[in-house]
């Protein structure tokens, strides 16, 4: 499906009027109900975390499997994120696999969607009594990890641009108003989107040699405008293509890297492979990135309600939750991704809050 982008506008009229802010009723501290913003708050330590023993989920990836491959130091594992004034719902397993019973769920972008998605798997894994029914099948784009007793699946699909690239005879073309694969998407009942980490991407490792804008291709474009057009594309599907009767959408903020310790008053760091805390408070000391203003004005034109997950901050506070060298491939130091257990089931927790409010059977105790 291609979308032009001729007469698409923008009026910021506020993030919260049109996606989700990310306050929710929760248990205030003191007791007392009422509403939070849940992405305002800080890192705390807590004995009880992490919520699984990542040694027993077989699901992760070598690149994320920190305990595995030596990390020597856990107090990493121990920290959740503390909302200001209010307290976060912790994920509980064995309610998600009753609530969504049934149900797809599918997390679609680049790597770190994967991240996400692996995440979620080991919380669902750990609250399952007979873990030989659960089945993981790969299917091109696609990967699906099947909770039988359940038939509950939740699916990764990955598609780093969200638009689509497609080989012609010049070569592979990245089409920033086509996106053909929303017809697998929108089968899902839950939705959770990202995009940014490739959009950088230059040399051997770029995976298309032109752009496409309309009918002009060229050999490449302000990285940061062609990011911007793509997501218009993105969120014109969604307005145009979703039933919201059906299907719940998500949208994950970027995440930056901490390799460069300038941003965090760390200068002549070079990389996170030393950092074995988070940065303490609630502020990063750096600016926003620029890809964050896009997301959200981009998110902010859509007529649907599409609901921002906005760990943007909180996940820059922890510059110690990334797997460095303990990633099992060899002479990669890696201050991108992120270790499993660690901040990924954090942004999971996030998710379950709307996901709970939204679709309350019952009352908690939080």
């Amino acid at each position: 499906m291609r979308f032009g982008f001729q007469g698409w506008s923008y009026i910021l009229v506020g993030v919260a009027a049109v996606i989700f802010s990310g306050t929710c009723f929760a248990k205030k501290v003191g007791g007392g109900k009422g509403k939070c913003d849940i992405y305002e708050g800080s890192w705390v330590v807590d004995d009880s975390y992490p919520m699984y023993n990542s040694t027993l989920c077989p699901h992760i990836r070598k690149e994320f499997d920190c305990q595995k491959y030596g990390r020597p130091d856990k107090l990493y594992l121990r920290y959740r994120w503390q909302p200001k004034g209010c307290h976060l719902p912790r994920f509980d397993g064995k309610d998600f696999l009753r609530r969504f019973k049934g149900k797809k769920i599918m997390y679609i972008g680049d790597s770190i969607s994967l991240n996400q998605w692996q995440s979620m798997v080991c919380l669902v894994h750990a609250a399952v009594p007979d873990p030989s029914r659960i089945f993981q099948k790969a299917d091109g784009s696609i990967t699906t990890v099947t909770f039988q007793d359940y038939d509950l699946s939740i699916m990764v699909f990955h598609s780093p641009y969200l638009v689509d690239i497609e080989a012609h005879r010049i070569g592979r073309i990245l089409k920033l108003d086509s996106l053909k694969n929303g017809d697998i998407w929108k089968k899902s009942d839950i939705l959770i989107f990202n995009t940014w980490l490739w959009w950088h991407r230059n040399g051997p490792t770029q995976p298309w040699d032109y752009i496409q804008v309309g009918h002009q291709i060229r050999k490449d474009m302000d990285r940061m405008v062609a990011f911007k057009k793509a997501l218009i594309t993105w969120a014109k599907w969604v307005d145009s293509d979703v039933d919201f009767n059906k299907t719940q959408v998500f949208f994950r903020g970027v995440t930056t890297n901490h390799n460069d310790g300038k941003g965090r008053n760390e200068p002549g760091v070079t990389n996170c492979s030393k950092e074995t805390q988070p940065i303490s408070g609630s502020t990063y000391l750096g600016a926003l990135p620029e890809s964050s203003h896009v997301v959200e004005q981009v998110l902010s034109g859509i007529k649907r309600p599409v609901q921002f997950l906005n760990i943007t901050n909180l996940s820059r506070l922890r510059k110690d939750g990334h797997p460095s060298m303990y990633n099992g491939v060899k002479r990669n130091m890696d201050c991108t991704h992120w270790c499993i257990a660690g901040v990924p089931d954090i942004w999971n927790q996030l998710l379950y809050s709307p996901l709970i409010t939204q679709n309350r059977n019952k009352m908690y105790d939080l």
